[in-house]
């Protein structure tokens, strides 16, 4: 799994677990996709976005994993065909890390639903066919290596025999598409940091987070049967990645890959793996291709094979899950919302037009946007 029910807190309530993120070029401008609320998690777990949370993401456009502009969503309670409100604010600067700022609402509308902007900015919400593939016997393979310090032993397989840990499940998808014209006047540069949080209300009025996610795979590969450091790696703030987890990293990347006898400089490997993967933040050029490879991350696509690069990277080898692609239930579009969407009731197909006044922030750099 990319990110699926990572930690005890994820667990809890999958309604908050960030399953993957992604960030590519769309048909109008930059993607931001965050899907959570695995069907992984069992047929208990509660329907829906989280009325008392707020999923974000986080855009750092200086170099430092601190954002400085956050897209927040919030969502209403289920009606009686499962419909949520929801509301999209974008806050900025300082604001961007504030729990407190509230930001300017650039759309409200209803899941389920295709919204958008006169400025061209789109939403989609829903549930959707899950896009992540993943060979269980791999995955468990490779978090027992790296929780033990050891080989990756994979067990025979018949290829024609093997499918997905994720075949025939659903996800809630966060879709956002934003115009150049509305996303670059607020990073100030192309080049951007992504990654998700999700955060619940608490009772003396802040806010509790409990998950977080950039690149795909990072949690599986170190904390897969490591609880406390999953919970960590959800705590702690990207800038402080690599001073908190640089260690850990390092000493784990070298004992698989000595293990493995991939390399005369196991440490050397794992602090180069450790100085690549922190801060956890997902890197992508505004404008270009998304390129989740072996020797480049520039975003991450719907059909990236983010597992074996993951994978294949922290091991130094070549390390095949067996699945491509095809392993997914219903393939993904190249037309928004790119996800492969559950249509169900009434609710679900048209596009609504949103008109919303977001002066604010325009004001401050001089331009429009929506």
């Amino acid at each position: 799994m990319s990110h699926h029910l990572d930690s005890p807190a994820a667990r809890a309530d999958a309604r908050l677990n960030i399953c993957d993120t992604y960030v590519f070029r769309g048909d109008r401008g930059t993607v931001l996709v965050m899907n959570v609320c695995s069907d992984a998690a069992g047929p208990d777990t509660p329907k829906g976005f989280h009325p008392e949370a707020r999923y974000e993401f986080k855009i750092d456009s200086t170099g430092d994993a601190v954002e400085n502009l956050t897209y927040r969503f919030t969502f209403g309670a289920a009606g009686a065909d499962g419909a949520q409100s929801l509301e999209l604010r974008r806050l900025v600067g300082e604001d961007a890390s504030d729990d407190h700022a509230q930001g300017v609402l650039l759309l409200s509308g209803t899941t389920g639903r295709e919204l958008a902007t006169e400025s061209g900015l789109r939403v989609w919400t829903g549930r959707a066919s899950d896009p992540f593939w993943m060979n269980p016997a791999v995955v468990e393979a490779v978090g027992h290596a790296f929780q033990q310090g050891t080989d990756v032993d994979v067990p025979a397989q018949d290829a024609s025999q093997v499918s997905s840990l994720f075949a025939g499940q659903k996800i809630l998808s966060i879709v956002l598409e934003v115009p150049d014209t509305g996303l670059l006047p607020f990073t100030r540069d192309t080049h951007i940091g992504m990654w998700a949080t999700t955060a619940l209300a608490t009772d003396a009025g802040g806010w509790h987070r409990i998950n977080r996610c950039g690149l795909p795979m990072v949690s599986p590969i170190f904390a897969q049967f490591d609880d406390e450091l999953a919970e960590k790696l959800n705590q702690t703030a990207p800038a402080d990645d690599p001073q908190t987890f640089g260690d850990v990293i390092t000493d784990r990347v070298a004992a698989v890959v000595a293990a493995r006898g991939t390399t005369t400089d196991p440490r050397g490997y794992g602090r180069d793996i450790a100085d690549r993967l922190l801060p956890d933040v997902l890197p992508y050029v505004i404008g270009t291709p998304a390129v989740f490879g072996f020797t480049k991350f520039n975003g991450r696509a719907l059909t990236d094979n983010a597992g074996e690069v993951m994978f294949s990277l922290t091991t130094d080898s070549a390390l095949s899950i067996g699945l491509s692609q095809d392993a997914v239930d219903t393939p993904t579009t190249s037309w928004f919302p790119y996800v492969a969407a559950a249509v169900r009731g009434r609710h679900s197909p048209g596009v609504t037009v949103v008109h919303r006044q977001v002066e604010a922030d325009s004001r401050e750099f001089g331009c429009q946007n929506g």
